[in-house]
């Protein structure tokens, strides 16, 4: 059913697995010992998160923050609220925000100065997507999965409107859908 609204398949379920997979192995050597957390910024980046870290071999723990830009639309409005903040003290820890996508980045370049200001170790932004090409920032994450070109994606954690986060891969939604 909820095929019939997607316009092509970008990202297909095996190769977001294969992603995920390398980039653990990066992750797994880069923070050995070093008993990181990742935080995963809620919702979109649920499905992504917990894939990665199935592949990441040494200890973390596990975080979320929620917060919204984007008010039911498809374009981030930059006005960012915190919806849920973070349990743990991330004080001289080494932190990774774990992204679904970047796309405008003023979501992202908020958060990146709201967790330096809490003085982590080290913070690394890891993203699934990248979409440079709607960049409004100067923002780049540390590992991206793939670079996508600048169309309205849906599936594996990304919505529109709370909708279709279920999917198992990457898709253009028809633009009929959301105009």
């Amino acid at each position: 059913m909820l095929d019939q609204d997607i316009k092509k398949v970008l990202i297909s379920h095996e190769e977001i697995v294969a992603a995920a997979e390398k980039l653990g192995q990066t992750l797994t050597q880069e923070y050995q010992d070093k008993n990181p957390i990742f935080v995963g910024i809620l919702k979109g980046s649920i499905p992504f998160m917990a894939e990665l870290i199935n592949h990441v071999d040494a200890h973390l723990e596990t975080d979320y923050m929620a917060v919204s830009s984007y008010q039911g639309g498809t374009a981030s409005t930059g006005e960012l609220t915190v919806v849920k903040d973070l349990t743990a003290d991330i004080e001289n820890r080494h932190v990774v925000i774990i992204e679904d996508i970047i796309d405008s980045g003023l979501t992202l370049d908020v958060l990146k100065r709201m967790f330096l200001e809490r003085k982590p170790a080290s913070l690394k932004i890891v993203t699934l997507l990248d979409k440079p090409e709607g960049r409004q920032v100067e923002i780049d994450a540390d590992y991206s999965c793939f670079t996508i070109p600048n169309e309205f994606v849906v599936g594996f954690g990304l919505d529109y409107q709370e909708n279709y986060r279920n999917l198992p891969y990457i898709g253009i939604l028809k633009e009929e859908v959301y105009q």
